[in-house]
């Protein structure tokens, strides 16, 4: 089936929006934070662990995917919950963020992009269509258009080329999308400029897509400005369609950015901060390694419901982290992704109360103030 979108409420003093989406896996609510699973898994942990944190949607990655272990390989296994045995619903990246990350501008043409293997050095094309094949294959429940993510900064002229480059692609790898189990976002780009994001909207919704991404943030841009990209393009996008804010998880931005109209998120940050002894709490983000937690027979925190602050200690922890024990790193990222989820939880039921301004400057008190003790 295709993913589907149900408003069932805007905030009244933001554009802060209450919804769900229908899935193949069930009905989840909206807003919502996606746990990351780039190479099939979400580091360090098993389905199990991911699922007790009460996600909705996780998500994979298709350029790593395709060169490890092959989409081939995920098609002969059944697709990718079968393969990865998840058996929620998954979207897959399109590989347009590693334009970003790995790709120079050379590397980018009007066929696609040129990329060098990461594991061995091999040449690779992957278009607009090799993109949407793999992801067929894969059989995620949501596929991404391939588009170019522009770094910041950059000229205006580049980002009016690029925008053109990425809805010739979106309309190329619509044309050969073909799975009616799979939904298909396109994604607008168009960088801190109104009517260039206007325009990306206005063009990916005459071609008619199941859903709709926000691009070209997390690139490096002040949070401003991501703020500003966000507003223009929820400004256009369909209200009857969701909106997802492609690698933005810091806690801040997601309530900054559901405030603007977005529904849900993603971000590897907290699996990557657990495996540096970083973890987040109402009252700011700590540092397990720090030696005031030596004999802190405490939980990470104390208002948290995650297994790992049920179970265990800040001492325990820290010890496990300093050992350089894996299970330190699961506890941190079980407590992490349960945080941001909590958080998206928190935030439905501000908005529901019209109170999502208040929980906002609540946050900040909180999280800021206590931080910087």
């Amino acid at each position: 089936m295709k993913v589907k979108y149900n408003l069932i409420k805007e905030e009244k003093n933001t554009k802060a929006r209450l919804g769900t989406i229908e899935t193949n896996y069930g009905t989840y609510d909206t807003p919502m934070f996606m746990p990351v699973g780039t190479q099939a898994t979400v580091k360090t942990l098993s389905p199990e662990e991911v699922k007790a944190c009460n996600p909705g949607i996780i998500l994979a990655n298709t350029y790593h995917l395709w060169l490890r272990p092959g989409e081939d390989v995920v098609d002969h296994a059944g697709g990718l919950h079968k393969f990865m045995n998840w058996d929620g619903p998954i979207l897959t990246d399109s590989g347009g963020f590693q334009v970003f990350s790995l790709a120079k501008p050379k590397d980018i043409t009007e066929e696609g992009v040129h990329f060098k293997s990461i594991y061995n050095g091999d040449e690779l094309l992957l278009t607009p269509e090799k993109s949407i094949e793999i992801q067929n294959k894969l059989d995620s429940d949501i596929a991404m258009s391939f588009d170019e993510c522009v770094g910041f900064p950059h000229t205006r002229e580049y980002v009016e080329e690029s925008v053109e480059r990425t809805l010739r692609w979106a309309e190329r790898g619509k044309k050969v999308f073909n799975n009616e189990r799979q939904s298909l976002f396109g994604i607008v780009q168009g960088a801190e400029y109104e009517d260039l994001r206007k325009h990306c909207v206005e063009e990916l919704v005459k071609m008619g897509f199941d859903g709709y991404s926000i691009g070209g943030t997390a690139v490096g841009e002040p949070k401003d400005v991501q703020y500003k990209q966000v507003e223009y393009s929820c400004k256009y996008l369909p209200k009857d369609k969701v909106r997802y804010l492609m690698g933005v998880g810091d806690p801040i931005d997601i309530i900054e950015n559901v405030i603007r109209g977005v529904d849900i998120f993603d971000c590897v940050g907290p699996t990557r901060l657990a495996r540096h002894g970083h973890f987040y709490t109402m009252h700011g983000k700590g540092n397990i390694k720090n030696a005031k937690y030596k004999e802190d027979f405490t939980p990470l925190e104390d208002e948290c419901d995650c297994y790992a602050c049920k179970n265990y200690t800040k001492a325990y922890i820290r010890h496990l982290i300093r050992a350089e024990e894996t299970f330190g790193q699961r506890l941190l990222s079980i407590h992490n992704i349960r945080f941001l989820i909590r958080l998206t939880e928190e935030l439905r039921e501000a908005i529901k109360e019209d109170q999502i301004l208040e929980y906002r400057e609540n946050f900040i008190k909180n999280y800021y103030e206590e931080e910087s003790k």
